[in-house]
């Protein structure tokens, strides 16, 4: 099963980033670029352990549902998303944040299965591992901007 790692370091506090990473409208701005919607579940706010989120989105020249629930959420250390339906055959995102002297490090492990046996693997190593690190970088910049400004304080703080 292919693993992403990735770490951001992110100049803010670990409960912003946390709450930051959990804000389902960071993530559809995040992914602005393919039109991602949250459609069913938890579509606005902060996402909490056992919650359940579906979006749809299009990604390679295709319309996709993807329904995630938060399985284990430990404030502010962890949360972990796991694919209830999509198109992998299974799908982890486990998301670790560690407070450091001047901010916090982020860390993604990303695990996923494509369908389709050796053709599916074939898929991983060419292109779509590779297409999934982009979205994962460009999620976590989102979030590096609106933790490292005041941008937060207006999802945030009400």
């Amino acid at each position: 099963m292919p693993t992403i790692h990735l770490t951001t370091f992110i100049a803010a506090p670990v409960q912003v980033v946390f709450d930051l990473s959990r804000h389902i409208g960071l993530h559809k701005e995040s992914m602005a670029a393919f039109k991602e919607e949250a459609v069913a579940g938890t579509r606005f706010g902060l996402i909490e352990n056992e919650e359940t989120v579906t979006w749809r989105a299009k990604h390679l020249f295709k319309s996709r549902l993807l329904r995630v629930k938060i399985t284990e959420m430990k404030k502010p250390d962890m949360f972990i998303g796991e694919q209830l339906d999509g198109d992998f055959t299974q799908m982890k995102h486990e998301h670790h944040f560690k407070p450091c002297e001047n901010g916090t490090i982020l860390i993604d492990l990303f695990h996923f299965e494509s369908p389709y046996g050796l053709i599916g693997q074939w898929v991983n190593n060419l292109y779509l591992t590779n297409y999934i690190r982009r979205l994962l970088e460009q999620r976590n910049k989102t979030i590096k901007q609106f933790a490292e400004s005041d941008k937060w304080k207006m999802l945030l703080i009400k």
